[in-house]
């Protein structure tokens, strides 16, 4: 196989990009940047040319000599390419895999509803209990380490499709299960498959929507994984208190039937460079012309250094890099959090003021509302990030990116305060719940400013990064629901809740170290991106 020469040249091309102006104006979620090697020029995924390739030639490592490839592209106004398909299909798409996201996070989360049921079912402790609930965050942060990868190898909707089915599959024996080690053991693998949706999202709506236009679908989507974990309590609580805890996996049979059924047979690939994949071996067969390819089909990697790089990379980067290091442990506190609600909402509303899982699932209602109000905030947001692009002319620096969350930071603490400090069982039950809406509406605030800014920061490395927060948040969220009764019955209602906000209060420094120092801790990083055009004056 051809190795790349670094000084390569793209012919017969309706317009160029520099590297710097690529990387300004592409998603690297979008394209299969460890897929190729370091010298691979990613034109061919982020451009329409009038003929539908472009030439590249490449030095042979086995007799020197230069050969002409034919890179496939998408030509101009390609019906082809799923950012020129129409705008209610793209927004079909959008809100179908929103609700896979959505059906995901609620089977998180519903069954913390009635963790008493297997319980008294197997004979377990109330820890084994919540195990189920742990193995399944665990598998959020394992099965990203492989289906990331993955999809840019056989695309998008084959990932989404297998693994959809499978977690389909695992839920029958759960909702059936004879023993508390099937329950666990199934969950676990339910954990690992429904990940690949929440793996895969980003780099979807990356690929149906431009640049420009997708502020208003991100908003759309952003509130879907957060509202699962807020609507799963209050839903599972009625289903609860109506049937028993084997209904609470038979409804998420059904929501999980529907996202499959939707995935499989409405939602097409999407993903760029597997349709331009498909497209070269149909001209090779077609036209008889053996030089029809695509940068992927030219690495000379083998399956095994690809594969190391997959998996050491988001360590390396969360061990080594102190913004990928400080970020993930943010959002692992924050998905922490989400997750001790789960318990200390029970704790508050069941066991001091005695209520049901049906009522205490609808005080969770302010912290989906919270949720909802930050989604409808994310297109201002984007309008003025936009217009920092604009004024830095079209090179500003990853730190803009933490403005948003030097705001949003502060909500958090001040609504787990407002929990801790009016949750004693003589207060008013409205009380609790207010805390919630501060909370909710922090979130997303956070959430996409820290994904923007990993991105902006790490560029080529975006998804290793990205890897690297998710496994770390996912074990952290896991691990809360081992402890946070234990904490409560220990330290009271309201300094249980103190302490992770105070936790939460120390946290809200780190945007703004990053946003004073952050450009520096760029410079001498191995990893991150760094132009020395970038206009680094702060905003």
């Amino acid at each position: 196989m051809q190795e790349f020469e670094p000084e390569n040249v793209h012919k017969h091309v309706a317009r160029s990009l520099s590297p710097t102006s690529l990387r300004n104006q592409v998603d690297p979620l979008a394209l299969p940047y460890r897929q190729v090697t370091e010298n691979a020029n990613m034109e061919e995924y982020t451009m329409e040319t009038i003929t539908g390739e472009i030439m590249k030639p490449v030095r042979s490592t086995s007799t020197g000599r230069i050969k002409d490839w034919k890179l496939v592209t998408f030509s101009i106004e390609d019906p082809e390419n799923p950012k020129n398909w129409s705008k209610a299909f793209k927004w079909y798409c959008t809100m179908i895999v929103a609700f896979t996201c959505f059906t995901v996070t609620f089977s998180s989360s519903v069954i913390t509803a009635d963790i008493e049921g297997p319980m008294e079912t197997f004979g377990v402790s109330r820890e084994v209990s919540f195990l189920v609930v742990t193995v399944f965050v665990i598998g959020f942060g394992v099965g990203p380490m492989v289906f990331a990868p993955l999809s840019e190898m056989v695309g998008r909707r084959v990932v989404y499709t297998a693994t959809l089915l499978l977690a389909l599959i695992f839920i029958i024996p759960c909702a059936v299960a004879p023993n508390i080690g099937t329950l666990i053991v199934c969950r676990a693998i339910d954990g690992i498959a429904f990940s690949a949706p929440m793996t895969l999202v980003g780099g979807t709506l990356s690929d149906l929507w431009k640049n420009e236009e997708r502020g208003v679908p991100m908003a759309a989507f952003s509130a879907s994984p957060f509202l699962g974990p807020a609507i799963g309590p209050l839903t599972g609580g009625f289903l609860a208190d109506a049937t028993n805890w084997r209904w609470l996996y038979w409804l998420q049979l059904i929501l999980a039937f529907v996202a499959w059924v939707l995935i499989t047979f409405t939602v097409p690939e999407t993903y760029a460079p597997t349709l331009l994949k498909r497209r070269a071996v149909r001209l090779r067969k077609v036209e008889k012309d053996p030089q029809h390819v695509t940068e992927t089909e030219l690495d000379s990697r083998s399956t095994g250094e690809k594969l190391r790089v997959f998996l050491i990379r988001p360590f390396q980067l969360l061990f080594l890099e102190p913004i990928v290091l400080f970020i993930s442990v943010y959002m692992s506190v924050l998905y922490g959090l989400l997750y001790m609600f789960f318990i200390a909402y029970p704790v508050v509303y069941q066991s001091g003021k005695g209520w049901n899982a049906g009522s205490t699932g609808l005080m969770f209602i302010p912290l989906a509302i919270g949720v909802v109000s930050s989604a409808a905030c994310a297109p201002f947001v984007n309008k003025h990030y936009l217009s920092l692009y604009a004024k830095y002319g079209g090179k500003p620096p990853a730190e803009a990116r933490l403005i948003p969350m030097m705001f949003s930071c502060w909500f958090i603490p001040i609504g787990l305060f407002i929990f801790a400090w009016t949750s004693y069982p003589t207060v008013h039950w409205i009380g609790p719940t207010i805390g919630g809406w501060p909370v909710g509406f922090g979130f997303i605030f956070l959430y996409n400013s820290a994904n923007n800014y990993l991105v902006d920061t790490y560029q080529d490395q975006a998804a290793s990064a990205l890897a690297a927060k998710t496994f770390l948040r996912s074990i952290w969220g896991a691990s809360t629901v081992l402890f946070t009764e234990q904490m409560y019955s220990r330290l009271g209602y309201q300094w249980a809740s103190s302490l992770v906000a105070f936790i939460a209060l120390a946290c809200c420094a780190i945007p703004f170290v990053f946003y004073f120092k952050g450009e520096s801790i760029r410079r001498y990083s191995r990893y991150a991106f760094s132009d020395d055009e970038e206009k680094t004056e702060k905003i």
